[in-house]
């Protein structure tokens, strides 16, 4: 029986980095397997494998799991080293884990972000073939008009793909809310700039039904088990692309 595990698998099951992350670690050569640098993120390697990020040894048991709701404010980065700002793991300098991010929010986006080392979980939460819905309230720079929400609604071409069509409900004024099943890069504030208006507020307020609540801009707080048992929860996979490649013109 084949024992061999993908590399870049190892990393997330043990909460070092989503599937996505890992790969780039890899590809930075951040990673040594029994002593070696490696560049491949689909390398196989045997459970009892000595493996290394960053210099540090990947323990082979695995951690206590854990995984928080965090009230990201605007001007942290979703980033383990900060990259000159404030990195959002700064707020969990106290608990001797390997969290990371669970999936982005940009630095000038606010609101629920999860924070874990729950492996299983990331994957769940960041691998694109599931349609985990996320909800952002966001204010634009004036008052919509119809032409620009039906542009808003409209099958858009972001970063070269068509994406399906999004839900966006006009509350009033200039707020408006999208439902978003997977997210391009920025793809909100791309999707308004291309519809003619100016993101000037950005705010996640739902994952998959998890709300972010009354929680404090800053703060955060441990998800339940029952939390944690409905996010592992596999839902219907994402069989159709959510986004197309665009036609050459």
């Amino acid at each position: 029986m084949d024992t061999l595990e993908r590399l870049q698998n190892i990393l997330a099951q043990r909460g070092i980095a989503s599937r996505r992350g890992a790969a780039d670690l890899i590809r930075d050569g951040l990673v040594k397997v029994d002593g070696q640098v490696i560049t491949e993120p689909g390398l196989r390697v045997p459970p009892d494998a000595a493996i290394s990020c960053r210099g540090t040894p990947i323990p082979r048991l695995a951690e206590q799991h854990r995984t928080f709701l965090y009230h990201k404010p605007v001007g942290e980065v979703c980033s383990t080293d900060g990259q000159g700002a404030r990195s959002v793991l700064e707020s969990f300098s106290l608990f001797k884990l390997r969290l990371v991010p669970v999936g982005r929010l940009d630095k000038d986006s606010e609101g629920l972000l999860l924070v874990s080392n729950d492996g299983a979980l990331i994957q769940q939460l960041t691998h694109p073939r599931y349609a985990h819905q996320k909800v952002y309230e966001v204010e634009v720079n004036r008052t919509p008009d119809a032409r620009q929400l039906e542009i808003l609604r409209s099958p858009l071409v972001i970063e070269g793909y068509r994406i399906r069509p999004v839900p966006v409900k006009h509350c009033e004024g200039r707020h408006l809310q999208f439902t978003l099943s997977e997210g391009r890069h920025r793809q909100i504030r791309q999707m308004c700039e291309q519809a003619g208006l100016r993101v000037v507020r950005l705010k996640r307020i739902s994952l998959s039904g998890l709300k972010l609540g009354a929680l404090p801009v800053g703060h955060y707080r441990e998800l339940t088990p029952a939390e944690i048992k409905k996010l592992l929860t596999p839902v219907q996979p994402n069989r159709t692309p959510n986004a197309k490649k665009a036609p050459k013109k």
